[in-house]
Formats: C-alpha cells, structure tokens, sequence
C-alpha cells in the first residue's frame, strides 16, 4: 500500500524557512511533487521532478528547493524568504507512471499525502 506522509510545516514569520518533509512507503517514485492549496482558492503546483527535470512555479523560483533521499525514499521542499502568500495546506504527490518533462496539473499525479499547514505571519 503506498503511502506518502507529509512534516515540518508550523507558523512562522515572513523572511523566516522551513523544510517540509515526504515520506513515502511502498514504492519508489521517479516524479513526485508538491502543492498547495489557499484557503478558497484551488490546489496549485509548487514545485516537481521526474528522472529528468525540475520544475518550479514562478511564485516560488529562487526561494523553494525541492530535493529528494533515494536511500530514505523521502522528498524535500526547502523553503526559505517565505512570504505571507505562501501560506497554505502543501501536498506531496506522487506520479504512478514515469514520464519526462515534469506534470503541473493535479490530475497527472496518482498519489497524495494528507498534507502540512504552513502559515507564514507579516
């Protein structure tokens, strides 16, 4: 059964980092991903890799950096400048079927965790 078990988000305040955390259990994955999701707003892309590229949103490029474990099967997002508009529910996601350039749309991801409230204060 696969699992992905996302950590580390908390309150903190805006110029402030984290480091979230997704573990994931029963498999391996080579594309996986975050997201997040405002209140009222949709669940948007974040930042993702496949086997072969990296992708970031433009509203987090030069801040957030997603990095992965093999030997943990754990993925990472450093985020650092965070801003009071980063604040959301991030989701890690994982993609069933390997594929090249990197998906930005919920859809392509077969995977969720339950998610991590991050909630940056100005």
């Amino acid at each position: 059964q696969v699992q992905l078990v996302e950590s580390g988000g908390g309150l903190v305040q805006a110029g402030d980092s984290l480091r979230l955390s997704c573990a994931a259990s029963g498999r391996t994955f080579s594309t996986m991903g975050w997201f997040r999701q405002a209140p009222g707003k949709e669940r948007e892309f974040v930042s993702a890799f496949t086997w072969s590229s990296t992708d970031y949103a433009d509203s987090v490029k030069g801040r957030f950096t997603i990095s992965k474990d093999n030997a943990k099967n754990t993925v990472y997002l450093q985020m650092n400048s965070l801003k009071a508009e980063d604040t959301a529910v991030y989701y890690c996601a994982a993609r069933g079927v390997r594929t090249i350039s990197v998906p930005t749309t919920t859809a392509a991801y077969d995977y969720w965790g339950q998610g991590t409230q991050v909630t940056v204060s100005s």
